[in-house]
């Protein structure tokens, strides 16, 4: 039985902020007690999580998770029933190729993430309700380019672990996930996670090492970017009392198992609203997120995890957005509904342009894939199924003063 906590969304383009879906702190917890806790109305419930791989012939695979399609939403008992569904795109399509059912299984698996390592092999993870002792589990699946089993689902990153995303770093897959969860405080005094761990997978998806990264503290929601040599991990640190969190990360080598220094690089931060990037072009990764008064920023974090450059101000970013990249420009959604151009040195980083969106963006995900060096296709997940838009770089707008926050 999946038992989820969520917040009241209240609107697709408006509510931005959210609570994971997590286990119970016992599998002894009974199930309708959970039901009762469960408010309606989230719109991950329908779509939640996207990610893209590579096929054989170079042409694109977009994995997402979906209650069906179009997607249909919680079931009677308000437990959540998302398939994972893969879909081909290249750029000379106008958008997706017609999705099938990569995953099924009852309950929910999602929300997806997707790696691809240098030998070309793909890891699937997501949380999972079917066939737990927990509430969830997270677990993973690996897979060939040509989407053949290797180390096929359903394998266990953590029976009880929830909210897990996966980067590849090199040859290797670095998952990074949260276990276990604590009543009380968060976005709408739901609970928090309580702690995130890192583990690492050779090509096969066979087990190498386990790292506790912040073990059982109320520290979660974790997000990774991956270089070809290093991992930054990045996730969110309750604040007794407030309605805010501290971002925190650090860089983590798989190689030697190596965690570095963790440091608090947002101290005033929106629940949950954040993203991480690796921008190979200047070396750097690209961290955007908002603050708890609706002010968006970014930063670049080089190889050792220091901050080398800072956006204090910007339109507020997008929860579970993706951030594409196009040599030393980063392109992602903001919430008053535009796609923010930024640009980037391995020392800077500003706005240089915004546009406006044709599609609503929502917090249920979406990804940005590069057509050609001026145009984007960006899928974004929806109440109603996949939304999808292209981006003429050169129709944007150069940014207003009071997106630069100037008076």
């Amino acid at each position: 039985m999946r038992m989820t906590f969520a917040i009241l969304a209240m609107a697709a383009a408006v509510a931005w902020a959210g609570a994971s879906p997590v286990r119970a702190a016992t599998p002894a917890d009974p199930a309708d007690a959970a039901r009762t806790r469960v408010p309606a109305g989230d719109l991950r419930a329908y779509m939640h999580g996207i990610g893209a791989a590579q096929r054989p012939d170079g042409t694109t695979q977009v994995f997402f998770s979906s209650s069906g399609l179009p997607p249909r939403g919680a079931g009677r008992d308000r437990n959540w029933t998302h398939d994972v569904y893969v879909a081909r795109w290249s750029p000379s399509q106008p958008k997706l190729g017609t999705p099938r059912v990569f995953i099924r299984r009852p309950e929910a698996q999602e929300p997806v993430s997707v790696a691809q390592n240098e030998a070309g092999n793909i890891m699937l993870s997501f949380e999972d309700g079917w066939n737990t002792p927990n509430s969830v589990s997270q677990r993973y699946g690996v897979y060939t380019r040509a989407l053949q089993p290797v180390r096929a689902y359903p394998q266990d990153v953590r029976s009880g672990g929830h909210s897990g995303h996966v980067a590849a770093v090199g040859k290797r897959f670095v998952v990074f996930y949260s276990d276990d969860w604590i009543d009380g405080g968060g976005v709408g005094n739901l609970g928090t996670g309580n702690g995130v761990y890192v583990k690492t997978y050779d090509s096969n998806g066979k087990l190498l090492q386990s790292v506790d990264v912040a073990p059982r503290v109320r520290e979660w929601w974790p997000m990774i970017a991956a270089s070809s040599s290093r991992a930054l991990l990045v996730w969110q640190q309750y604040v007794d009392g407030a309605t805010h969190a501290r971002l925190k990360a650090a860089v983590f080598d798989p190689a030697s198992g190596t965690l570095g220094e963790a440091r608090v690089i947002a101290s005033h931060l929106q629940y949950y609203t954040y993203s991480a990037a690796y921008v190979p072009s200047i070396d750097r990764f690209i961290v955007v997120g908002s603050d708890a008064n609706g002010t968006g920023f970014a930063q670049l974090l080089d190889r050792n995890g220091a901050t080398v450059a800072t956006l204090a101000c910007m339109p507020a970013s997008v929860r579970e957005a993706g951030i594409a990249v196009i040599g030393e420009r980063a392109f992602t959604p903001s919430q008053d509904g535009r796609l923010l151009h930024l640009k980037l040195s391995a020392s800077s980083i500003g706005l240089a342009a915004t546009q406006p969106s044709p599609v609503a963006w929502t917090y249920e995900g979406s990804l940005g894939l590069v057509r050609s060096p001026t145009q984007l296709h960006w899928v974004a997940l929806s109440p109603d199924g996949l939304r999808e838009a292209d981006f003429d770089l050169n129709a944007a707008q150069a940014p207003t003063a009071r997106d630069r926050c100037e008076p």
